[in-house]
């Protein structure tokens, strides 16, 4: 995955709360906003033009990329990797811990050094809904949609649709994020923007 774009950013400045916390070592692009209550750890970056609602966490090392959306209370814990164009709906979680504990075996506090983070992965225009929590480690791919409150357990293809607990696939999205509408068995059309999609073997690709 990769975080860079040849579309450049909007010019708009880039706008910290006042209440909001960036520690030093934390990277915010330009035109990127930062509103109140949200905390961006050392470590973090944070793309060009990305968006964070009020009391967002985002944590060290993890990366976002440019023109993202994190709305209100969204946790996301490193090392969450979000590409270009990602939305993430209010109260969603990012988890990075397979088997959490507060202790280990011995009865001992854990720390850093106990446990090995795994992270969740969203690829380049994908959306998960709000409430949704995304147990790591997972990949989400491109411009697909997770309906709120679901719980994702493995990985997610490119453009699909899923929805529950866990979550599981429902249909086909296409980039305006609208269900896709099949014109026969292999053929996906998007009833907004009529681009037209083609199924082989599970996934779905462009027509070319």
């Amino acid at each position: 995955m990769t975080l860079s774009s040849a579309r450049p950013h909007s010019g708009a400045r880039t706008i910290v709360a006042p209440t909001a916390t960036v520690e030093d070592g934390a990277r915010v692009g330009p035109g990127a906003q930062v509103w109140d209550q949200a905390v961006v750890r050392s470590g973090a970056q944070v793309g060009a033009d990305t968006i964070l609602g009020r009391g967002v966490y985002i944590g060290p090392g993890a990366r976002l990329g440019e023109r993202c959306k994190v709305q209100n209370q969204a946790l996301v814990y490193e090392p969450a990797v979000l590409g270009n164009g990602v939305f993430i709906g209010p109260a969603v979680v990012l988890t990075n811990d397979t088997y959490p504990r507060a202790v280990t075996p011995d009865g001992r506090r854990k720390g850093a050094e106990d446990w090995e983070a795994v992270g969740v992965t969203i690829e380049e225009g994908a959306a998960v809904g709000a409430r949704a929590v995304c147990v790591a480690p997972v990949r989400i791919g491109r411009w697909a949609s997770v309906g709120a409150g679901s719980v994702v357990t493995r990985d997610v293809p490119d453009h699909a649709l899923v929805v529950g607990t866990p979550a599981r696939q429902v249909g086909w999205v296409g980039r305006s994020g609208v269900p896709l509408v099949s014109d026969n068995r292999d053929r996906w059309i998007c009833p907004v923007s009529g681009e037209v999609y083609v199924e082989i073997d599970g996934r779905l690709e462009e027509a070319r």
